[in-house]
């Protein structure tokens, strides 16, 4: 590891060329900046005004509106980067690092929401009679977020600036710690990804065995469905891509050479990114339905 990060550095200092501007990254991170900054807006008014109301229910939508409203106002930065390159340093690292904590903090948070619907659904009459259930969903988005800090820490020299070939991007011949890879793959979204489709597909069927064809009943059971075939849309390629470019072979010329896995990781981290407009989209319907 110390040669290949030697040899990176080696090559930035001889073959560093003008800034390269990269209009498609530029305007799709403009679009996405634009659209999720109203959308989530929208969302953290309507959770503050109606902060009276809340219940468990809201905490864990509350704490996801969060991490989604923190990676949308980040954005500004990389639609900078794509035009004018932003230079490599600490800050770098702070960016990479506070994108992907507020990304799994959502997908973490959108896992026990599915996992409090189904016992709701499931069990109706215990979780009613459960107390301290606003503190239990707050005591959860605490865990979440320091089990996501404390890992960040322990992981911080992975994204260093030396080990980065411009902001936003590490050297495409430094592939990340296998064990953060996997942890990234495996706990950080396969895990709540069996979560979320195990949950939501027994409250779907638990609902459609309801001879009650209610309005209410199918607007939940196509919300939880719209769900999880965003989770599953949004949150699989990029896990698809840090495998694939930890096992691409990078040729010794990658500065100069278009590499398919790493622009597959590129598409794929924008497509991840679209979660956060979709989450608010749910916000809404939800909101709208409770306060009805």
């Amino acid at each position: 590891m110390a040669f290949t990060q030697i040899a990176c550095n080696i090559t930035n200092i001889v073959t560093d060329s003008p800034c390269q501007k990269d209009y498609l990254q530029f305007s799709f991170y403009g679009l996405l900046f634009l659209v999720g900054f109203l959308v989530n807006a929208a969302a953290l008014y309507a959770f503050i005004v109606q902060r009276k109301s809340w219940t468990d229910t809201h905490v864990y939508m509350f704490n996801v509106s969060i991490a989604d409203t923190a990676l949308i106002l980040f954005l500004p930065f990389r639609v900078y980067d794509a035009l004018f390159c932003l230079e490599k340093n600490g800050f770098c690292t702070f960016l990479i690092s506070t994108h992907f904590i507020n990304m799994y903090a959502s997908i973490m948070t959108t896992a026990a929401i599915s996992v409090h619907r189904y016992l709701a659904i499931k069990f109706p009459m215990q979780t009613r009679s459960w107390r301290k259930k606003k503190k239990i969903a707050f005591a959860v988005c605490l865990v979440i977020w320091g089990l996501l800090v404390i890992i960040n820490i322990i992981y911080h020299d992975q994204n260093h600036p030396e080990k980065l070939w411009t902001c936003y991007e590490r050297c495409k011949n430094l592939p990340l710690n296998p064990t953060l890879i996997g942890m990234m793959v495996f706990v950080g979204y396969f895990i709540p990804l069996l979560i979320v489709v195990f949950c939501s597909s027994q409250i779907i069927y638990v609902l459609s065995k309801v001879k009650d064809k209610s309005k209410q009943r199918k607007s939940t059971i196509g919300i939880v469905t719209a769900n999880m075939i965003v989770f599953i849309v949004c949150y699989t390629p990029i896990h698809i891509s840090f495998l694939v470019n930890y096992y691409y072979p990078v040729p010794t010329d990658w500065q100069h050479t278009s590499l398919p896995a790493h622009t597959y990781l590129l598409v794929s981290e924008w497509i991840a990114s679209t979660n956060c407009c979709f989450d608010s989209i749910s916000y809404f319907f939800l909101l709208k339905r409770f306060y009805s």
